[in-house]
Formats: C-alpha cells, sequence, structure tokens
C-alpha cells in the first residue's frame, strides 16, 4: 500500500477537538448531552471529546456498516447495533469519525429522528466534502481533508491501524 503518512498529528487533533467542545459547551450551555457514538471508528474521537466538554454527557453506541470489508462504500447501509435506550426528548449529537459520501449519516440521521429527540446535531472528527453525494452538513467539523484514505484515530483498513494517535494516509 506504500508509506503511512501523518496527515494529522496527535497534538493537532486533541487542539482541535478542544475547540469543537467549546462550541458544544457554548450551545448547550447547562443542558445535558446524549452523545451517539458510531462503532468502531468513533470510539476514540467520542471518549476525546467527552472527556473536553463539561457538560453531563450520556453515551449510547450504534453500529452501522456501508464499508463490509472494502474501501469503498457497498451503497447499502445495514444496522448492527442498535440503541440500547430512548433517546426521546434528549439533545443528541451523532459523533462520526469522517463523512465520505454521506449515505451512512443521511440514513442515522433519519432514523434517529424518528425516535424524537428534543434535538439531533452531527458532530464529526473528519470531512471528505470533495465525496458528498448525499445532503448531509454536520454542525460540528474538527477537520475538512482532502480525498485520501485514512487510518488512524479509530480509522481502520480491515480493522488494522485503529490504535494510531494520530490521522495517516498511505502514499500511494
Amino acid at each position: 500500500m506504500g508509506d503511512l503518512k501523518v496527515l494529522i498529528d496527535e497534538e493537532t487533533l486533541q487542539a482541535k477537538i478542544g475547540e469543537v467542545a467549546e462550541r458544544i459547551m457554548k450551545d448547550y450551555e447547562g443542558k445535558d448531552i446524549t452523545f451517539i457514538c458510531i462503532l468502531k471508528g468513533s470510539a476514540l474521537f467520542t471518549v476525546d471529546l467527552a472527556k473536553k466538554v463539561k457538560n453531563n454527557v450520556k453515551f449510547e453506541f450504534i453500529r452501522v456498516s456501508s464499508y463490509g470489508d472494502s474501501t469503498v462504500s457497498s451503497g447499502k447501509v445495514t444496522m448492527k447495533l442498535d440503541l440500547q435506550d430512548s433517546i426521546e426528548g434528549e439533545d443528541v449529537i451523532i459523533i462520526e469519525d469522517i463523512i465520505d459520501t454521506g449515505r451512512t449519516l443521511s440514513y442515522l440521521r433519519d432514523y434517529l429522528k424518528e425516535k424524537n429527540p428534543a434535538s439531533l446535531r452531527i458532530c464529526t472528527l473528519l470531512d471528505k466534502k470533495e465525496r458528498r453525494e448525499f445532503d448531509i452538513e454536520p454542525d460540528y467539523t474538527a477537520f475538512n481533508i482532502p480525498d485520501k484514505f485514512v487510518v488512524g484515530y479509530g480509522l481502520d483498513d480491515k480493522e488494522n491501524y485503529r490504535n494510531l494517535p494520530y490521522v495517516g494516509y498511505f502514499d500511494v
């Protein structure tokens, strides 16, 4: 695959996550928030973000897939793990690792709206705007990135590289 290069180093990641946390705290002053972590890729981002947000944060987890074992979307979103508790009346933020075509988040946004949260927003670590096929605009974005296949900090290549403390890409 080529050499693994650093796209966003650990220090830059953590600083930007702190900035996103500040925006969330301003928008949700005095309110509890439910973070819905999209597994598996968003786990590290969700935890680091939650540690920086001073509001009371509840956690929910959901797992969907549109990739399977491929590096490109299959075009079909499948639910692998649903929410365990109700989000009705909650202020909810979907925490995503990366928005590419927007297919997964478009599906999830519509699915979660049916569960009647008080509010529903989207927070993403990485946004590849040039790949967007669905009308999805995150409320909070840490980084806009070029169209590269990225790994690390939760993002994987066939389940590898998730534990890297930075976001990297392969120089092909």
